[in-house]
């Protein structure tokens, strides 16, 4: 029996002692200082093994997670994925869908553009849905409110995306004004967006995506899901593309 192995033996018998019915346990008091003093000695001299540990635990709590997401995902697929109150770009018939949860005010949302716009330029299989995820103040929600009624006059997309582009490329904080801007800049009917913004919709969009968020464990943005699996936080062009082909083929590369 390895050191290593003597060690972890050890330690399962120390800490199962306590909960074993009376009649069962077979450690004494000297014996379990023994060991205590056995446990010292091995991790002060092999202070590794406790990294070791730590990133197998951290290892299977990913898996757990991973594994909770693709079942929330799976139980809110249609709400995900065919949303009445969602933006569709890029192929609509693609063969993999990767849906945003974005905020117009946040930075990293802003740097994740380019990644969206490469992924869409390059992969003619790929079908996106946008969702607004205001979380980052009043600012924007009225921004998001907005985009609600943008896409209310968009039923294609193309529009919305020429005035998704304009606000996240704003270099400053992002609001109702700056929203209207970019709506007018993209063709939109100004008028009707006000009108539209104090409806139902917005509200509601907004709402379902937060319930989204909070089924799938999301607080922040950007947010993906490619397929089945969820992708906190803005992770790249590299990675985004690994996951889509995951996606298709299992694979990193297709």
């Amino acid at each position: 029996m390895t050191s290593t192995l003597r060690l972890f033996v050890a330690t399962a018998i120390l800490f199962a002692a306590p909960v074993l019915p009376a009649s069962a346990q077979s450690v004494s008091p000297a014996q379990r200082t023994e060991i205590e003093a056995i446990i010292k000695n091995y991790l002060v001299k092999n202070p590794e093994v406790l990294q070791e540990a730590y990133a197998e635990l951290e290892k299977r709590q990913a898996t757990l997670e991973a594994a909770k997401h693709q079942a929330a995902v799976k139980d809110h697929s249609e709400a995900l994925f065919n949303s009445k109150r969602q933006v569709v770009i890029g192929n609509p018939q693609g063969d993999v869908t990767m849906v945003e949860f974005f905020d117009y005010n946040c930075g990293y949302c802003k740097r994740a553009l380019s990644d969206m716009l490469e992924l869409m330029k390059n992969d003619s299989k790929l079908r996106v849905v946008l969702k607004e995820f205001p979380v980052l103040g009043e600012g924007s929600v009225d921004a998001a409110k907005v985009a609600v009624a943008a896409r209310m006059q968009d039923a294609t997309g193309k529009k919305y995306l020429d005035f998704h582009q304009k606000l996240l490329n704003n270099r400053g904080a992002v609001g109702k004004a700056q929203a209207l801007a970019a709506a007018k800049d993209a063709g939109f009917d100004v008028a009707r967006l006000e009108k539209d913004m104090a409806g139902d919709e917005p509200k509601a969009t907004i709402e379902e995506s937060f319930k989204l968020a909070d089924a799938l464990g999301l607080s922040g943005t950007p947010s993906y899901v490619v397929g089945s699996e969820v992708v906190v936080g803005a992770v790249g062009l590299p990675n985004l593309k690994e996951k889509i082909n995951a996606a298709r083929c299992g694979k990193a590369t297709c």
